[in-house]
């Protein structure tokens, strides 16, 4: 088990529409048409992530949990990882619930996309000064069951 803790903010533009993905990003503006993204001025992006990380991250049996504080509240996301992430992308993090892979990608086969994230939580991450802690943890799983060290 390999955990990642990644700090960013909130951003008035975070409408957290998106159906199918949700990003974290280390820029700090976005438009809100960016509708997948849940958290700016992030202070990593795929690239920054431990090499550790990224070696179980990309084990086939692999299971990766995001968990996400602002004010609070609390939201979790759980996908999968895949070999074919390679972590290279220097701003974003992106989870999808499809299989597709890029740089950006983080996970795949995520159980929510931003949409599917509480709005009182949404809530909470659009606003400037709203602080968002986002820990990362990537476990080898067996049939697709997590272990637990």
């Amino acid at each position: 088990m390999v955990i990642e803790v990644i700090h960013a903010f909130g951003h008035e533009n975070i409408t957290a529409k998106h159906r199918t993905t949700f990003e974290i990003t280390k820029d700090s503006e976005i438009m809100k048409r960016a509708d997948c993204i849940i958290a700016v001025s992030a202070d990593k992006g795929a690239n920054d992530l431990s090499r550790q990380f990224k070696k179980v991250a990309s084990r086939p049996d692999a299971i990766i949990i995001v968990d996400l504080w602002a004010g609070g509240a609390h939201e979790q996301i759980i996908g999968r990882g895949h070999p074919s992430l390679k972590f290279e992308h220097l701003t974003d993090l992106v989870g999808r619930t499809s299989s597709h892979t890029c740089p950006r990608t983080l996970m795949i086969h995520a159980d929510k996309a931003a949409f599917h994230l509480n709005q009182e939580f949404v809530k909470r991450i659009q606003h400037r000064d709203a602080r968002i802690k986002v820990t990362l943890t990537a476990r080898s799983g067996a049939n697709g069951q997590l272990v637990y060290h």
